[in-house]
């Protein structure tokens, strides 16, 4: 049995593998892999876009002069670095590691492009982790890779402007809607809809209690029209075709300067985000809060959770074991975990090694604030039988696309779903997987 050459059938068998059944296959890339002999020096390449990501590299280099790590920091816009990555494993020519993201992990499966962990004893590292995370790339017996952080959800808000408006902090989204109205009267906005982040409309709807993906035997089922998710696209569209939000897109220099300016005066983002409202509106600082997430009914405590990343090895990789190793220190080691917190990569996927303190380094920016708390407390009410599908990077795409030319014809956002769920079946289709339509709307 090859650690190189499962990935595609513990896809292919998706259901079996939830179901703790190996499907690991015999095989071999024709790759040459090593055992680093003692006192042999090597070099792994290793592509990544955490912030401040080289500041661990640089420790474990310092440290281990015997196993460099070469870092090469790739654009995440767009899911550029993913286009960067497929293109790589094409030509034969991937890095030895690299940071991917839970939603992800299943398309490299496809492509056979990631290594089973478990054969250089990935599996004995499960107990640094939090369960849920640590699962999110494991199938049937293999571990494909080694969790670093996720993304609990909040709000984040220019509180001075709330309280010299008037206006209270949404606790569910009616509330929100009534604040995106009362906003606009004082000339700002509340939010924009980011068409081409799928991510994060994929977090809202996971909150609502979506279920994207599934599996039935051996089938995969999709359901991206299920009655969660449209009742979030009809909320988002209702608010864009009242004009009452912006669509511009989130993160790049437009968006910058309105949350810079005020003209964007909150954010729903994740806990991440509070590394990137401190570097791109300094002048800012003490003005902003963060709070829960808006409910559907109020008293709930449903959550979400946008993005969350990995460390995996890929086939191309010849010394495996020393990349397992960089890996499970670079996501576990205090060291490290403490460079990058620091560095704003978002809630740790250990599960020891830092405080609440370490995730508060930007208190002065929100008002000395406590607001670590908000996204730990978030963390604990995302639902964590949420599963990610293959093809999800072309299906974040879609998305785009299909959003996108919404706002340009003034189609309901709900036409979007009903669009992207067929040609994600397709998709999957294409790839020679089994799939069906999950449980969808009744009615369109």
């Amino acid at each position: 049995m090859s650690p190189r050459g499962p990935g595609r059938r513990a896809v292919v068998g998706a259901a079996a593998a939830a179901a703790g059944v190996a499907l690991a296959g015999c095989g071999d890339d024709g790759h040459e892999v090593r055992e680093r002999r003692k006192g042999e020096k090597i070099t792994l390449n290793f592509w990544s876009w955490v912030p401040g990501i080289e500041n661990p590299v640089a420790l474990w280099n310092e440290h281990h002069p015997e196993v460099r790590i070469n870092l090469e920091k790739v654009s995440a816009v767009g899911g550029a670095q993913y286009a960067k990555m497929h293109a790589a494993v094409k030509a034969g020519d991937a890095p030895d590691l690299a940071q991917i993201e839970y939603s992800v992990v299943p398309s490299f499966l496809l492509d056979n492009a990631l290594v089973d962990l478990s054969a250089y004893g990935g599996d004995r590292y499960r107990s640094r982790f939090v369960g849920w995370q640590w699962q999110q790339s494991v199938y049937g017996k293999s571990v494909y890779a080694i969790p670093q952080d996720s993304g609990p959800m909040g709000l984040f808000l220019r509180q001075d402007l709330f309280d010299e408006w008037r206006i209270r902090t949404p606790r569910t989204w009616a509330e929100y809607a009534d604040a995106a109205r009362a906003v606009r009267k004082h000339g700002a906005w509340i939010e924009t809809f980011s068409a081409t982040n799928g991510n994060r409309f994929a977090a809202l709807a996971w909150q609502a209690g979506g279920r994207w993906f599934g599996t039935r035997g051996d089938t995969w089922t999709v359901a991206i029209d299920d009655a969660p998710s449209l009742r979030v696209a009809d909320f988002w569209s209702r608010l864009v075709d009242d004009e009452l939000i912006k669509t511009i897109p989130d993160r790049q220099n437009a968006w910058y300067k309105d949350i810079q300016t005020g003209d964007i005066v909150s954010w729903l983002g994740a806990s991440w985000g509070d590394a990137l409202l401190t570097g791109n509106a300094p002048d800012t600082a003490g003005t902003w809060r963060a709070a829960s997430l808006p409910q559907w009914k109020r008293g709930e405590n449903a959550q979400a959770n946008w993005g969350g990343s990995t460390t995996a090895v890929f086939t191309d990789c010849t010394y495996p074991r020393d990349a397992l190793a960089f890996a499970v220190w670079l996501n576990s080691a205090p060291e490290a975990v403490q460079l990058l917190i620091k560095g704003g990569y978002g809630f740790p996927s250990a599960v020891s090694g830092y405080s609440t303190a370490d995730l508060e380094g930007r208190r002065e920016f929100f008002g000395g604030q406590h607001y670590s708390r908000i996204f730990i407390e978030a963390g604990k009410g995302v639902d964590t039988s949420w599963k990610w599908g293959p093809t999800v990077d072309t299906l974040y795409q879609r998305l785009g696309d299909a959003f996108l030319e919404a706002i340009g014809d003034g189609t309901a956002f709900r036409s979007v779903l009903r669009k992207v769920q067929g040609e994600t079946i397709e998709d999957l289709k294409d790839k020679g997987l089994k799939v069906e339509a999950g449980q969808s709307s009744a009615s369109g």
